[in-house]
This record gives structure tokens, sequence and C-alpha cells, in this order.
């Protein structure tokens, strides 16, 4: 058909002889690309009226079916008129480039009707997932499988048609793909793991997208956003990506909290065991008031009672399930059921314990505490008697010290025993002022000053003696030598 009206137009052309054949050739190509243009547009705009219109009706396919053709439609236009201009150059040219025009026609056939169908299969999983559509949308991880599954089998099919139109066997390839699945299987394994264990998921569906996921065999914890055929995408709560390959899922244990049914609060309330008595007030109060708590789900197991003498703490459990399931508003929740616990106890006239220690002292440590505060309150009453006390003593020694001069210059005892004397009297003296001034303290520390000043006395009369006996030898040292001078001085006299 193609062929006849070439030969109609160039006849026509001919007759009138104005253009050559190149210049024919070039001005049939030329018209035929301008008619699929113009061709392409109309269909484009008449397919977008049409679906503007579609979308204002109920029915929801005919709007997916035209989103998913408009665009093949235009392509299948072009490809169409592409076909008549390669045509219309083998005519004129006869060249071998141009011989593969209907395989390639073929192929590209095969390329649209691919294309509308991805398309089309993109529409249809949209519409079943979508709240706004559907009354009851369906789950997004079993439409996204069988969504996968179905371009897949479309991909497949039309590569067999495609080989099966370039002239390939299909059978052969088919046998080679029995045999050669074999090696493929033993080098991709782990790869056919993971698909496999992504159709596991996508069968058995332990989680879906958006579900919250973790393992208590992996440190695997977030958000599902992507279940694939070789990996799932999670997102962690610090926002980091984490790529699980799908084969772990296989073996690991999965749990799903997004699936609970209530969120639970298990809390250990501990007040004082001084408020023993109020105990069962205020656990019929706590309660009465998770019963009547807007937030609390009263149908689940709600546990209010003293539980146990701890160390330091008389503890009430209180074991009860929220409606909610949100974390946000579940510590909301929790927040205001213990704050109200808190006002409970403290209605009571009880406290919430803290860990304490009691120390039971035996009354001989007592008695002795109480002696020894007593000694030290005297003793800081006491502190000019005893600064009188080292101003005599300081006393003593300066005089002893004039005595031991005294006694080398003059070299009589009588002088020094009477320093001795004074300084004595001194002593006694400060020693009564001291006892005056203390006469309000205890015996026991009467008795240890009195020893004191004694010893004290005792090494002052020591040092008395020692000082005697020293001067004494000091004279008779003397002495011995003015006699042996004036013998010297004697003899000499004799001589002259």
């Amino acid at each position: 058909m193609i062929k006849e009206g070439i030969i109609i137009l160039n006849g026509w052309i001919e007759g009138f002889e104005l253009l050559s054949s190149g210049w024919r050739a070039g001005v049939i190509i030329f018209a035929l690309v301008f008619g699929t243009a113009l061709v392409a547009f109309i269909v484009s705009r008449v397919t977008s009226t049409l679906e503007h219109r579609f979308s204002r009706t109920k029915n929801i396919w005919d709007d997916a079916m035209l989103h998913a053709t408009r665009l093949p439609l235009v392509a299948f236009v072009w490809l169409q008129g592409v076909y008549w201009a390669a045509e219309i150059a083998h005519y004129y040219s006869e060249a071998d480039v141009f011989k593969a025009n209907d395989s390639l026609l073929d192929v590209g056939f095969i390329w649209v009707v691919v294309w509308a169908l991805l398309g089309l299969i993109k529409q249809i999983e949209k519409v079943l997932v979508s709240p706004i559509k559907m009354k009851k949308p369906m789950d997004f991880t079993t439409v996204n499988a069988i969504s996968k599954l179905s371009r897949l089998v479309v991909i497949i099919t039309a590569a067999l048609i495609g080989l099966q139109t370039l002239g390939f066997s299909i059978s052969g390839v088919l046998a080679f793909g029995g045999v050669g699945g074999i090696a493929i299987g033993f080098a991709a394994k782990d790869l056919l793991a993971n698909f496999f264990g992504g159709f596991i998921i996508h069968l058995d569906r332990p989680f879906k997208v958006g579900d919250w996921i973790r393992s208590p065999d992996r440190n695997i914890e977030g958000t599902v956003e992507q279940i694939g055929w070789r990996m799932c995408t999670i997102r962690t709560f610090d926002k980091r990506p984490l790529y699980v390959p799908n084969a772990t899922f296989t073996t690991i244990a999965v749990e799903n909290p997004s699936r609970m049914s209530h969120r639970r609060i298990s809390e250990i309330i501990g007040v004082r065991y001084s408020d023993i008595d109020r105990v069962t007030d205020i656990v019929s109060d706590i309660r009465s008031m998770l019963k009547n708590h807007d937030e609390i789900e009263v149908s689940q197991t709600l546990i209010v009672n003293f539980l146990a003498f701890s160390h330091s703490t008389l503890d009430i459990m209180v074991y009860t399930f929220t409606k909610t399931r949100e974390w946000v508003k579940y510590h909301e929740v929790k927040q205001d059921v213990l704050l109200k616990i808190s006002d409970i106890i403290a209605g009571h006239g009880a406290e919430v314990a803290f860990p304490t220690q009691t120390l039971h002292v035996a009354d001989s440590i007592k008695l002795q505490h109480l002696e020894n505060n007593s000694g030290r309150d005297q003793g800081r009453t006491q502190d000019g008697d005893w600064a009188s006390n080292e101003a005599g003593e300081r006393s003593l020694r300066d005089d002893s010290e004039g005595s031991e001069q005294d006694a080398a210059s003059s070299n009589s005892d009588e002088h020094s025993t009477s320093n001795r004397e004074g300084a004595q009297d001194r002593v006694a003296e400060d020693t009564e002022r001291a006892r005056s001034g203390r006469s309000g303290s205890n015996q026991p520390q009467r008795e240890q000053r009195r020893q004191t000043q004694k010893r004290s006395q005792e090494n002052v009369q020591e040092s008395g003696q020692g000082e005697q006996v020293g001067s004494q030898s000091h004279a008779r040292e003397s002495s011995q030598e003015g006699s042996s001078e004036g013998h010297l001085e004697g003899s000499h006299a004799k001589r002259r």
C-alpha cells in the first residue's frame, strides 16, 4: 500500500516534470514527517481533553487507562511516520540500511505496547492504594509486590517476543537457560537468596512500608522505607539509612512494634516507711484515678497494689495500658498519670521516698559523745586561762636563763636559789589564778592540769640543781687556776 501510494505520487510529480528524483524524495519525506508531527499533536491534545473530562466521572479506571496510553499513542504515531519516511528513502535509494525497517517497526511496536502496559500497571497500583479513590485501600506492600511481579512478567514476555521477531529461536534460548541456570544459580546464590527472601516478605508480610521494626538478634531498628527484591531500606531513628538484604529476614526474629494494640505503663512507686498506715488509702485512690482516666484502657490489665518492703521504701506497683499507640501522646499520658499519683501521695500527707539509712548508736557511745562535746565547749571558754598558764611557764624559762647568767658572774648559790624561788612563786601564783578561772571545769580535767604543773615544777628544779652544780665546779676551777698562777709567780720571785 505504501509502495503503491509512492508510485502514484511519483508518477504525478514526473508528469509535471517539476523536480528530479532526489528532490522528489526529499519533498515526500518532509511531507510525511510534517504530517506525522501534526497527527501526533492532534492525538496528544485529544487524549489530554478526554483525560480531563473523564477525571470528573466516578469511574476511576478510564482516567488510569488514558493517562497510561497517552504518551505511547503519540510515540506510536511517530514510529509509524518514521517507518513510512524510511520506506520512501528505501524506494529511492535502495540502501541496505533500510532493509531492517520491518524488523525495527515490529520491535518499536513491542516497545510501545510494553510502555503502555507498564504505565497501566503503575496507574492501577496508585488507584488501589489511594485512600481518596478507594473506600478501603489495599495494603501498599502487597500491591507493590504484585505490581513488581506483573512488570517483571511483561518485560520477560516482551524480551522473548522481541528475540523471536529478530529471528532468534526461543526454544534454543530456553534450553540454554535451563542448562546455564544451574551455573548462574551457584554463581549468584546470594542474589537469588535475596530475591526469594523478598518474595517471602511480600508473601508473609511481617512488616510493610512505614512500619517501625526491630530485631533482638541484630542491631536493626527503624522505620521501613522501601521493600525491594534484593534489600530493604530502613531509616533509623537518628535519620541514617540502613540497607538490609532480604535474605537476612529469613534467619532472624523481627519485632513489629507498629502493630501493638496498646502501650503499657509499668512503674514502681516508693513511699516512706513512716507512711505505712496510709498505703491502703493511697493504693485505693490511685486505682480509682486510673479507672476514671480518659486515656487509660480499663478493658486491659490494670494492677495497683502494695508490692514489697524494699530497703528504704514501701513499693507500690502501677501496671496499666493506654488507649493511644502514638509515641508522643503516650508520654504525655504517662506524665499526667505520674503527676496525679504524686498529688495523691501528697494529699494523704505522705512523701515519695528516696534511699536513706538509719544508724542506731549504743548508750555508752552516746554518753561519751556528749562528754566530748561538753569538754570541747568548756575548752573554748578556758582558752584565756591556758594562755595565762603558758605565759607563766615562759616567764619561768626566762628567769631560769637569768639565774644561769647570775650564777656565772657571781659564782654564788644563794642568788640562783632566790631566783628559782621567785620563779616558783610566780608559777604558783599563775597556777592558782588558772585554778580560780577554771573552777567550773570537771574533775578529770583539773587532775590532768595539776599533773602538768607538777611535771613543769620538777623540770624547773632539776634545771636549777644542774645550774648549781655547774656554778660550783666553775668556782673550783677558777680558784685552782688562781692558786696555780700564784705559785708560779712565787717560784719566779725566788729565782730572781
